[in-house]
């Protein structure tokens, strides 16, 4: 059950409170139906092929109602899955594994549509130079799962919040006025803790930046020739992240410019929850 990178006890947060919110005072469709030592097998399914993720987050829950649960894993976290796939069997109190099935399964699917979504951007930059990464863009109190998801679809993390990485946006701008005030306040502030990204939309802003001194220039929303000239005119002085507007379609032609990064916040913020289920047997 050990995934890189993973806090549980902030995952242990965000599985009990779903289960307080489906469960509340206990399951009382099961609880009026069943005595309390009916045990039962299920399997988990695939109902269409994808990147499976969440696996290990389904085993912790169904273990929080009943810790005897048996889990027998087919498939792990990561790994591609096709429609009929049994991903896991598992066997032991029937009341734990029905109070358990929706909370468990909210949590699969979605995380298996993010690595899904996620692995289709990747394999379409497939032998080019560049990072698909994630953005801020998650369901509240679902970050760090959304990221993890993004990671088990072979994708990278932008930071984790505003906490824990420099990013001047035009908002801060219009308050401050000049992307090279910005920078001097920042680097004056921090002696160089940070790196210093800045948000640019225009070529006039990235020779600002570049100028500036900032460690990363975001591309904002340009077009691929204006991408080029600024790649160009960077020319290897800063890393270069483009944003905005990225689909499947155009992904690959945006790696083509030759930027570093390409940030999608439809990773996270709309994602298809790939089509899962469980089954009594």
């Amino acid at each position: 059950m050990k995934i890189k990178n993973l806090d549980w006890s902030q995952v242990d947060l965000i599985i009990e409170n779903a289960l307080k919110e489906d469960i509340g005072e206990g399951d009382v469709t099961t609880d009026l139906l069943y005595p309390e030592d009916i045990r039962c097998n299920a399997i988990i399914q695939a109902k269409e092929e994808g990147i499976i993720a969440g696996l290990p987050i389904a085993e912790r829950i169904f273990r929080k109602l009943n810790n005897d649960i048996q889990w027998v894993e087919n498939k792990r976290d990561g790994e591609s899955v096709a429609k009929g796939d049994i991903l896991v069997k598992i066997h032991g109190s029937g009341k734990a594994i029905l109070a358990g099935e929706r909370v468990a399964l909210n949590f699969i699917q979605r995380l298996s549509g993010i690595a899904t979504l996620t692995s289709k951007f990747v394999k379409a930059v497939e032998g080019l130079s560049v990072k698909i990464t994630d953005t801020r863009k998650t369901v509240p109190g679902l970050r760090i799962l959304d990221k993890y998801a993004v990671r088990t679809g072979g994708g990278h993390n932008h930071r984790m919040g505003l906490f824990d990485g420099v990013l001047i946006k035009d908002n801060h701008l219009k308050l401050l006025g000049s992307i090279t005030e910005a920078i001097s306040r920042i680097k004056k502030m921090t002696g160089g803790r940070f790196h210093i990204e800045v948000e640019t939309s225009r070529l006039e802003e990235v020779r600002e930046a570049l100028a500036a001194g900032a460690d990363i220039i975001m591309l904002d929303n340009m077009s691929l020739n204006t991408m080029r000239k600024s790649v160009g005119m960077i020319n290897g002085r800063a890393l270069i992240e483009a944003s905005g507007g990225i689909t499947l379609r155009n992904v690959r032609r945006v790696a083509e410019t030759g930027v570093n990064i390409i940030s999608i916040g439809s990773l996270t913020h709309s994602p298809k929850a790939l089509d899962i289920s469980l089954y009594l047997v």
